[in-house]
């Protein structure tokens, strides 16, 4: 595979290495074409072969993935031209996103329309889940063991893509559902800046709409959604009946893993001149690194070593 060591440098205060990635991995053929990228697909044929997408969006997906270095275009014929889509260390450097998106969907959608298989770790030869740790001190990690706090380029008003979450009719074609919870939270432009803030501590209405700039309209209809798929509850204050606050549940909070590794993967490859946008703490004092370990044997998961049961 063709590799790029060079990261991206954003455009002074434009875009940050947040709203890049949600742009990029909040879009579900995006996802659907790196997943089978990994899987060994290169040519337009097949990509075709695993699914009803179409011409157009094949190839405007891929010239965007492509514009974003996830992808190196290489002409393999001359006679007629013709072009393979050869993934890129950032298109591989993905797949422990996609792993952690995949296990929270089997653990917490297990009534999803296409079931997620079970994964296998070729090294110790057991089913496995990955467990997100400290690459520091080895420490199995939550969301609470991690501070968080915003960097040089962690304007709200920078992290949030203009380019996902546009309304679609109800006919558009769309990749099988393989992660549909998971494109809840990520596929609206609000939902990923309301996940956002929950997960640096908002637990208001007005902080929420302060924070993330949505529309209060907005705001009201991504919490209902929110609360129907269980990723966050409600509770009311005991001395202000009227004050609610809001709160991640245990499935909420399991999203963390998806959201530091896609910070990590953000923050390494799309670079804003005035620095990151999140700056991680671990408990042990260090930075945090975000890194999956197989829950069998405890040795860190490589893409080569991780197998799907189809």
């Amino acid at each position: 595979m063709a590799r790029r060591a060079a990261y991206t440098e954003l455009e002074p205060g434009g875009d940050n290495a947040i709203a890049v990635t949600l742009g990029a991995l909040g879009d579900e053929w995006n996802l659907w074409i790196l997943r089978y990228a990994i899987a060994g697909c290169r040519r337009y044929g097949d990509w075709m072969e695993h699914g009803s997408i179409s011409n157009s969006v094949l190839s405007a997906r891929l010239a965007r993935l492509t514009e974003l270095g996830l992808f190196d275009k290489v002409r393999y014929s001359d006679r007629p031209a013709r072009y393979e889509y050869q993934l890129t260390g950032r298109g591989v450097s993905v797949w422990p996103i996609l792993l952690s998106m995949w296990a929270w969907e089997a653990r917490w959608a297990p009534m999803s329309d296409a079931p997620l298989p079970a994964m296998r770790h070729r090294e110790c030869g057991s089913r496995f889940v990955p467990v997100l740790v400290c690459a520091a001190c080895g420490e199995e990690t939550v969301r609470h063991d991690v501070a968080a706090r915003l960097g040089p380029s962690g304007d709200w008003s920078r992290s949030v893509p203009a380019s996902i979450g546009r309304r679609r009719s109800a006919n558009a074609l769309k990749p099988s559902q393989l992660l549909p919870h998971t494109m809840e939270l990520l596929g609206n432009r609000w939902s990923a800046a309301m996940l956002g803030a929950f997960m640096l501590g908002a637990r208001r209405f007005g902080e929420l709409s302060d924070r993330t700039g949505a529309p209060p309209a907005m705001v009201a209809d991504r919490l209902r959604r929110f609360t129907e798929l269980g990723v966050i509850s409600t509770e009311l204050a005991p001395n202000r009946p009227d004050w609610v606050t809001y709160h991640l549940t245990e499935k909420g909070e399991a999203f963390f893993p998806v959201v530091v590794l896609m910070i990590a993967w953000g923050q390494r490859w799309f670079r804003a001149p005035e620095g990151p946008a999140i700056e991680f703490t671990h408990r042990c004092g260090k930075r945090f690194d975000p890194l999956l370990v197989c829950s069998e044997c405890r040795h860190r998961l490589r893409a080569t070593e991780v197998l799907v049961e189809e």
